[in-house]
């Protein structure tokens, strides 16, 4: 396993820390220790389990952890983090309002599959080289979230998920 203290800090956002973010923090968890995932949402009640939605939706991928439990984003999470990955603009613009100073390293997953490139510096410098601060953001960046949905929902959003995640880890 890699030395956690030099690994680089992926924090994944999403509104509850219930579904987006839980599911793609899981799918980075599964398939590499070279990072270290933090889930975490702009508006979420701190200590709640996952869903049985999002619990089912992965459990059709072979994923699970039955350990989560909710995490509201903090300062410290912000600072600590080498890239805040949102699933929705209202994601970027939570963390520019509220963590500016991470706000240059905030992008939205389909933003980060298609223009962060893969080499040898670190993540933090190809990050910075985004110009993330200013972007715009348009709402075909986002990745529905399935809650009020039923389980279908869930498991679209699981599918989505699960590819943009192998197209990311890839950059990473």
């Amino acid at each position: 396993m890699a030395d956690p203290d030099t690994r680089p800090v992926v924090v994944m956002l999403c509104t509850g820390n219930a579904a987006r973010s839980v599911m793609a923090t899981v799918m980075g968890r599964a398939r590499t220790d070279a990072v270290r995932f933090v889930g975490a949402g702009t508006h979420s009640i701190e200590g709640l389990p996952m869903s049985n939605r999002t619990r089912r939706a992965l459990e059709d991928l072979g994923l699970a952890d039955r350990s989560h439990r909710s995490h509201q984003l903090t300062a410290a999470d912000a600072e600590d983090a080498d890239l805040i990955v949102a699933f929705a603009p209202e994601h970027v613009d939570y963390v520019r309002r509220v963590h500016p100073t991470a706000a240059a390293r905030t992008a939205t997953i389909k933003r980060l599959v298609a223009d962060l490139r893969p080499g040898p510096d670190a993540l933090a410098r190809r990050v910075a080289a985004l110009n993330l601060a200013g972007a715009e953001v348009p709402r075909t960046e986002e990745v529905v979230d399935p809650g009020g949905g039923e389980d279908d929902a869930f498991e679209a959003c699981a599918k989505e998920i699960n590819s943009l995640m192998d197209r990311l880890l890839f950059l990473l």
